[in-house]
């Protein structure tokens, strides 16, 4: 074969490959999506949703039915998006900065109002400690890049103590919750609904929370390929989200009663969430994207992502018409 061959061979096997893909894309469009498959936490917004079964009225109509999955964090549903065993989910702000440092293939749909008064670092009173500053060279139980680890850095910071001053124990809610009932570590940082359980369970001291000293946002997450391949789809998620928003924020008395039976929490526990959480679902802006750029690049210079990134890579563009 001739060197002249072999590049129209090249150029003719690389444009039946590209045409294979396109052909591939739309096929999939044509097919329609089947199931939604949506992965979501014991709190917040799409709990709510699932209750009141918004999304599955606004995707019947096409024909597409809903299967719900529950994580214990954000990072193992960033990790399910990546490999498409779930194509939407909510986490916090700080699982989809390691998610997208790590290569995953994610993109931001929407934002919410951030976890607030539901988040913080919590010790028992009667451990001794009594700020920020006598957590150096104690043991703090927290999830791995998950929302309440941005609240341990910047809380930290904000007192004026490094890091490396603490020894972070990496847990899972359940796990640390454990580990913090039998006094395996000294202190937790953790969100709501587990936040709650434990205020409920023991008499606390909070020494930060999130309200007090982040300004960020949590965020509807999508696999990028079922966001380009179904974006109709998507939006109408994103509309019954709000609808659902729209109903907790005017019906407190009635929202813990709706989260306790979808997740089977304590009433008094998601009593306590539902009375300080937040409910809105918002366009991610130029200023949200500047917020959460500080974050990954706080989390880049502290070692804890292996290189830096850009978030506007990966927030989705809906379609115009």
């Amino acid at each position: 074969m001739t060197e002249i061959s072999r590049r129209l061979f090249g150029t003719a096997a690389l444009a039946t490959l590209t045409l294979s893909l396109v052909a591939g894309a739309a096929r999939v469009r044509a097919e329609g999506l089947g199931t939604l498959k949506i992965g979501y936490q014991k709190t917040g917004l799409p709990v709510i949703a699932r209750q009141q079964g918004v999304i599955e009225a606004a995707l019947k109509p096409q024909g597409t039915s809903v299967s719900w999955v529950e994580f214990s964090a954000g990072p193992p549903l960033v990790e399910a998006l990546n490999a498409g065993s779930v194509h939407v989910g909510w986490t916090g702000d700080a699982p989809p900065i390691f998610g997208q440092s790590s290569g995953a293939a994610i993109v931001y749909a929407a934002a919410l109002p951030p976890n607030g008064k539901g988040e913080g670092i919590v010790v028992k009173k009667s451990s001794g400690i009594k700020t920020l500053a006598d957590l150096k060279g104690r043991k703090l139980a927290v999830g791995k890049g998950t929302s309440a680890h941005n609240l341990v850095v910047v809380a930290l910071e904000k007192a004026g103590i490094g890091f490396d001053a603490i020894t972070p124990v990496y847990l899972a809610p359940a796990d640390a919750a454990a580990a913090f009932a039998n006094d395996k570590v000294d202190a937790w940082a953790v969100w709501d609904p587990f936040l709650a359980i434990a205020e409920t369970r023991y008499d606390l001291l909070t020494l930060a929370r999130s309200s007090e000293v982040l300004d960020v946002k949590t965020y509807f997450l999508a696999n990028r390929d079922f966001a380009a391949a179904h974006p109709q789809e998507l939006q109408a998620v994103l509309k019954a989200l709000g609808t659902a928003a729209d109903w907790s924020a005017s019906h407190r008395e009635q929202l813990a009663a709706a989260l306790h039976e979808v997740t089977g929490v304590p009433l008094e526990a998601q009593t306590l969430a539902a009375n300080r959480a937040e409910f809105g679902i918002f366009k991610i802006t130029d200023e949200i994207v500047a917020t959460q750029q500080e974050t990954a690049d706080r989390f880049y210079r502290l070692g804890l992502i292996p290189k830096k990134i850009n978030i506007r890579d990966a927030v989705w563009t809906p379609p115009t018409n």
